[in-house]
Parts: C-alpha cells; sequence; structure tokens
C-alpha cells in the first residue's frame, strides 16, 4: 500500500511539471533558404535581426536550424522532411520554391516565406488577407512599371529592352509580364530570352545583349546567383542592366528602384515573434509588403557607358567595382 502511495505521489508530481517543462521549452525555427546569394542571405540575416529585435535570440530563447537548398526540389524535400521530424516550431522558407517544398509537406506547423512575389499565384494562400492555410509571410513585389520608368528616364536613347529571368521561376514570370506591358506602353520594343538554370546563364546573357539596348533583371533566383557573368558580358558590349534590387548593383547592375532585403526579412522575423509567442495564427497573418522602395545608381558603370545621373539622383549614386 505505501509502495502505492509513492508511486501515486510521483505520478501527481510530474504531472505538475511537465507543463512547466513544456513551456520553458526553447522553441526551434528552421530556416530553408533556396540557394545562396546576396538578397536571400540579406533575407536571412534581416530575419534573425527582426526576432532578435522582439525579443527571441539564437542559443539564447529560440534555436534556429539553417539549411541550404542549393536549388535542388530533391534537397529541399529532404530538408522539410527533417523539419518535420524534428518537428520545428516554426519553418522560415526564404524564396518561392522553398515555401512550396514546405508546404508541400506540413498543413500544421507555421511556415512563414520571404522574396516571394506572389503567394496567391504561388498556391500558398487562399487570398493575400486571409491566408487560410499554414503560410503567411511577406512578398517581394517590386514597383515593377516604376522601375521601366527609371529606364527610360536613364537610358533615354534606348529602343529595345531585354527580360532575362528563369522559365520556371512564378515570381520571374509575373515581373516579366509586367515589365513587358509597361515597356509596350512606352514604345520599347522587348526581346525575352529565358534560362533553366545556371549552367544556361552565360549563354543566355550573350544572346540576348546582342540584341538589346538595355537589359531588365527581375528579381530572379537564378540570375542573380550568376549576376557577375550577366554584368561582365553587358559591359563588355556597352549595356546597362537596370536590375530590380540592390543587390543587382552592388553586384556590378547599373542601376535600380527596388526593396530592401534585409528590411524584408526584419519584417518576416517580427511576424515569427508573434506566432512564436502564441500572439497570432499563422492563417490569419495577412501577406505583408514593403511600401518604401530605395533608388541606388552606380556610378562607376554610368560614367563607362557615357550615361548621365539626374541630379536629383545623384544622392543615391554608388562607386562600385572598377569599369
Amino acid at each position: 500500500m505505501k509502495k502505492l502511495l509513492t508511486a501515486l505521489i510521483l505520478l501527481f508530481i510530474l504531472t505538475l511539471a511537465l507543463p512547466a517543462v513544456a513551456a520553458d521549452k526553447t522553441p526551434l525555427v528552421g530556416i530553408l533558404q533556396l540557394v545562396q546569394h546576396p538578397a536571400l542571405d540579406a533575407a536571412r540575416e534581416g530575419f534573425i535581426k527582426g526576432l532578435a529585435d522582439a525579443g527571441f535570440t539564437d542559443s539564447d530563447n529560440v534555436k534556429l536550424d539553417y539549411h541550404n537548398g542549393q536549388g535542388s526540389q530533391d534537397i529541399m524535400a529532404s530538408i522539410a522532411d527533417q523539419f518535420v521530424a524534428a518537428p520545428v516550431d516554426l519553418a522560415l522558407a526564404i524564396a518561392t520554391p522553398a515555401v512550396q517544398a514546405l508546404a508541400g509537406k506540413t498543413e500544421s506547423i507555421p511556415i512563414l516565406g520571404t522574396a516571394v512575389t506572389d503567394f496567391v499565384q504561388a498556391k500558398l494562400v487562399e487570398t493575400n488577407e486571409h491566408p487560410g492555410f499554414n503560410v503567411s509571410g511577406t512578398s517581394d513585389m517590386n514597383p515593377v512599371a516604376e522601375q521601366i520608368d527609371l529606364i527610360k528616364r536613364l537610358v533615354p536613347e534606348a529602343k529595345t529592352l531585354g527580360l532575362l529571368y528563369t522559365s520556371s521561376e512564378v515570381n520571374s514570370q509575373i515581373q516579366a509580364a509586367l515589365a513587358k506591358e509597361r515597356a509596350e506602353q512606352l514604345g520599347l520594343s522587348v526581346v525575352e530570352v529565358t534560362v533553366n538554370n545556371t549552367n544556361d546563364v552565360q549563354q543566355a546573357a550573350v544572346n540576348i545583349l546582342g540584341q538589346v539596348d538595355v537589359l531588365y533583371i527581375p528579381t530572379d533566383n537564378v540570375v542573380a546567383s550568376s549576376i557577375a557573368l550577366v554584368v561582365e558580358e553587358a559591359l563588355s558590349r556597352k549595356i546597362p542592366i537596370a536590375g530590380s534590387e540592390a543587390a543587382h548593383v552592388h553586384g556590378g547592375g547599373t542601376f535600380t528602384l527596388g526593396i530592401d532585403y534585409f528590411k524584408l526579412g526584419e519584417q518576416t522575423g517580427h511576424m515569427a515573434a508573434r506566432i512564436l509567442r502564441g500572439e497570432a495564427q499563422v492563417s490569419e497573418m495577412p501577406i505583408e509588403r514593403q511600401d518604401q522602395f530605395d533608388h541606388l545608381i552606380n556610378k562607376t558603370y554610368m560614367e563607362a557607358l557615357g550615361l548621365a545621373i539626374p541630379e536629383d539622383l545623384l544622392p543615391f549614386a554608388i562607386e562600385v567595382g572598377q569599369p
């Protein structure tokens, strides 16, 4: 009888302790990044800062588990399986294919996506206002029409615009369509060349640059990871490159009016903090966007190409590389 009473007391104590242990459990956040390049790296670094600013510091009161998908659907599927098996308490997916890989593996783990142009088109949410599933996040939709307007302003003699992007990237397809529409409204002819992977980029650049006066690159992950090859071919032909985000210019592109991926990541980190605190349900969190965009002008290459920088844009001009 005494042994039975002791066992019951121990069971009672354990029952009281378990909720406390669960409450003290350090949340695990899995991070899946499509591929390594400056824009996506900046989004990841911004996310970590956003979490920290909201009170969640890695190895202190949250554990971050980062993986690079290396642009491979198979690798991303394997990483997603690891996150589900762990299980992680929340997952960050950087770029559309990474979000799709995770969303295809779980309907219960909260997933936040960033560097995704259109969550609805990618079939990740029901609507931007009411996601409905276990996915929300931040969109990197660019001010595409304004970017094409900037091309017309900075390269006024241009007659033909080139669009270089990956045929399978939903985000790139959307931006290319918007760019083509605006370019044609401004009287520009448009030439499109697409790639399947990084192995195609240099030859595609050679192909398109022989046909155009200026090249526009959307926030395309494959092209962004090979931007140095595109820049090399463009400079040798004195063709300006209109990028769609700052990393394109820092990598040698000529100018942009684009988003800040670090700030976009920060914004996503703040969303993650609300979920981890239990203040919000991912299915009810509207997709967020940036509403401010920054000019960035590569003064070095503008001068090398004989292009003038308007006085009002001089504050946004930086020295990048050597012509």
